[in-house]
């Protein structure tokens, strides 16, 4: 990194990638990149100083000290193929990222679910607290339209993406783990004992004097206790949190409200104060938990914590609200897995309001893998519209994996007022026509879905404002 003055990101336009390039730009780096079409986070790179092309071409690469690619890329792509024959330094996304967390005071956010709200808190509360982090997330903090910032502070806050096993790469100074599911197995041999393996590897690279952050409320966490604790960390270098477990931390005295939520946190039964935030559900509840105790740990008084963690408003694609017309509440939420999407649907239920979940599922592996957890996640939805799989590109089709099959086993195991619509357009069109005042829409998944979300919310305001 020394001797890099030029660093090229191939698919730059992705959160992961994008957040990287940012932080690169503000440390003073040439940044250049390339993807395949532009978009917002392309748009803002380029107003920062960034050269975006559009494409992938060999010549893109030349000049480049540096060049970094990430998991969707392909082998065979000519820039990487240009970069090797050049021999220019490569490095994955998670190899990037690991130069500038290994060599600061890194908090790296791990789990199946909360990641980037989590990570988002953390970024939120040290910057109003004046710790001025870098930080890296994987979706934009709503209250500062980015997801990625270079600060002067000693702190540096990211996601540690499990999927791959790339969170392998890290050696934080702080490690947190929301929970552990079964997903991404087509990574680990489909074996979810070695998932959960990388997992306590992961935990166990905390550097000298660190501090691992678990949620004993997720069983499978419960289990590895026993072996973090046996672990270089020890059982001092280990600290739980909870609602429902037992746990050094605890959530009690939770009051749930619309698009709101607070509770007491107690350390060693001990009282430390009460936490008010400003987005909604038990889910939410945790994530701060693990805020809470991050912050404790870099030295943050609770109540400058407390005052702190009130102002955040989510990250973008979180229960982000688009719209609230004629008392019709639109909200798009990123839950694509059958945990986040009970979740999710909870939270909305405590609005008040008639609940219709649009779900896009995403990807045929994670479609079949968790076939029977989906088709019982959608129990406390009032009504539940499934459109087709999004499959990002290159995924191979699975035999029998069709969403008629989940809505069939939907209607069987969980929601008998469940509709099937093929494509965005007829699920929009369907909702258009008939939503009526005192209902909450809220469209779920990693695909496209938002783009139901955003069309409603924009006719809804063209209708009634």
């Amino acid at each position: 990194m020394k001797t890099a003055e030029h660093v090229h990101f191939i698919g730059i336009g992705g959160y992961g990638m994008s957040a990287i390039a940012r932080v690169m730009l503000e440390m003073g780096y040439k940044v250049t990149g390339s993807d395949v079409a532009r978009q917002e986070l392309t748009e803002k790179l380029v107003a920062n100083g960034a050269h975006i092309y559009i494409g992938h071409e060999p010549e893109h690469v030349k000049g480049a000290d540096l060049v970094v690619y990430s998991t969707a890329l392909s082998r065979d792509n000519v820039e990487r193929r240009a970069a090797e024959e050049l021999n220019i330094p490569i490095l994955h996304r998670a190899q990037m990222l690991a130069q500038l967390m290994n060599n600061a005071k890194g908090v790296a956010v791990a789990g199946a679910h909360g990641k980037t709200t989590t990570s988002s808190m953390i970024a939120l509360v040290m910057e109003n607290c004046k710790l001025d982090p870098t930080y890296i997330i994987g979706g934009e903090i709503v209250n500062v339209g980015t997801n990625a910032k270079a600060g002067k502070g000693e702190y540096v806050v990211a996601e540690a993406d499990e999927s791959d096993g790339s969170f392998l790469q890290y050696h934080p100074a702080i490690a947190i783990v929301t929970n552990i599911e079964p997903d991404h197995l087509e990574n680990y041999d489909g074996d979810f004992n070695k998932l959960k393996a990388a997992y306590v590897q992961f935990l166990s690279q905390v550097k000298e004097d660190g501090k691992a952050i678990v949620c004993t409320d997720d069983e499978n966490i419960r289990e590895m206790l026993p072996m973090l604790e046996a672990g270089p960390l020890g059982s001092a270098g280990v600290l739980t949190y909870a609602i429902n477990s037992d746990a050094g931390y605890k959530a009690e005295d939770i009051t749930l409200g619309d698009r709101k939520v607070s509770f007491n946190v107690t350390k060693h039964g001990q009282l430390l104060g009460r936490i008010q935030l400003s987005v909604p559900g038990l889910h939410n509840v945790s994530n701060a938990m693990a805020t809470v105790i991050t912050c404790l740990e870099a030295g943050i008084p609770f109540a400058s914590i407390a005052d702190a963690i009130v102002d955040f408003r989510g990250a973008k694609r979180r229960f982000q609200v688009l719209g609230e017309v004629n008392d019709i509440l639109i909200i798009d939420d990123y839950a694509h897995h059958p945990t986040e999407i009970q979740a999710t649907i909870s939270a909305a239920k405590s609005t008040g309001k008639r609940i219709i979940a649009v779900f896009q599922p995403q990807r045929y592996s994670r479609t079949f893998f968790l076939l029977d957890q989906f088709s019982r996640a959608f129990t406390e939805a009032d009504e539940v519209i499934i459109t087709d799989i999004y499959s990002p590109a290159g995924e191979l089709q699975i035999e029998g994996v069709h969403s008629k099959k989940l809505v069939e086993l939907i209607l069987h195991n969980s929601n008998a007022n469940t509709s099937y619509f093929p494509t965005k357009e007829e699920a929009l069109a369907d909702l258009t026509g008939r939503v009526a005042p005192g209902d909450l829409v809220i469209t779920m998944g990693a695909g496209d879905i938002w783009k139901i979300a955003d069309s409603l919310a924009k006719t809804l305001r063209a209708q009634y404002e």
